[in-house]
């Protein structure tokens, strides 16, 4: 059982602001956002979901559980892109290797991983396995806007002062997707994930969300790219690493 955050699990040497009520407008801009997108959402997601059904054995909706605001958890939805029989625990390692060191938060997925079903690559890279974390967002768990939701182990090998981040709903999309995100380290992500939490603003949510599509767009891209690369024979690949640089 995790213990909620309290006051007390909080940095004040720095001086944080421990304010923890929730503005009414983030609420409001959810309900609207989602409300009005869910005539579209509604039918690309019966589509997503028949085609994972079509393209691997298991259920089309993958439930985790994650940790919330403040330290609260939840079970968060999202598409299930890995074959059933994955093993957690291969991520799990992955996590615990970022996090106790300063590399950056490159995806596995990013350099092939043959856990992952046909066509799964591309829903990660695109963000459309999260469309099911909507309803997380209706249910008042999550945000549009907001940090990623952590898993319990990267939770428990939180310090004090990192745990700011819970101070807000985790999101869909949030500044430190729009700034990096597999480029950046850990540090860093927990960095703007509480520079996200203390400076909370309308522009802000806006402005992240508006910047959302294109990062999206890029990270397919190069996501498309490392793919390709990763399938090429021996040979091919043996060529592109002997190409001279101008």
């Amino acid at each position: 059982m995790i213990a909620p955050i309290t006051k007390n699990t909080l940095s004040e040497a720095d001086g944080l602001p421990l304010n923890h009520s929730l503005p009414l407008w983030k609420r409001a801009l959810d309900i609207a956002c989602v409300v009005t997108a869910l005539p579209v959402l509604l039918p690309v997601m019966i589509v997503i979901g028949l085609l994972i059904k079509m393209l691997s054995s298991g259920s089309a909706v993958f439930r985790q559980e994650r940790i919330g605001h403040r330290g609260k958890p939840f079970i968060c939805l999202k598409f299930r892109t890995m074959v059933a029989s994955s093993d957690p625990d291969v991520h799990r390692r992955h996590l615990g290797q970022i996090i106790e060191s300063s590399q950056p938060m490159t995806k596995m997925d990013m350099n092939g991983d043959a856990r992952l079903i046909p066509l799964g690559w591309l829903l990660r890279a695109t963000g459309l396995d999260e469309l099911p974390q909507i309803v997380n967002v209706l249910r008042g768990e999550m945000s549009l806007v907001g940090p990623r939701p952590c898993l319990r182990f990267e939770y428990e090998h939180y310090q004090p002062w990192q745990t700011e981040r819970f101070n807000t709903l985790p999101g869909l999309t949030g500044l430190w997707q729009v700034s990096g995100k597999n480029h950046t380290t850990f540090d860093e992500m927990i960095r703007l994930d509480i520079k996200y939490a203390r400076n909370l603003s309308l522009r802000s949510d806006i402005g992240i969300m508006l910047k959302t599509l294109p990062v999206l767009v890029a990270q397919t891209q190069e996501t498309s790219q490392r793919t390709k690369t990763d399938r090429l024979p021996p040979t091919e690949e043996r060529k592109l690493k002997v190409l001279p640089t101008t």
